[in-house]
């Protein structure tokens, strides 16, 4: 029995994602210099991927 074409695996797992998680929003509003250590982790800024 074969596999179903959408479970296999491809490459569109190297496209650009357009949503962060924390931790990755974390490190880019730290780097931005607008989030220091014991700063809330709820409720964090909207940021976009960088480029």
């Amino acid at each position: 029995m074969s596999q179903h074409p959408s479970y296999k695996s491809s490459s569109s797992s190297a496209v650009k994602r357009n949503v962060l998680k924390r931790f990755e929003r974390i490190e880019l509003l730290r780097k931005r210099g607008e989030w220091k250590t014991g700063d809330r982790v709820v409720g964090l800024k909207k940021t976009k991927p960088a480029e």
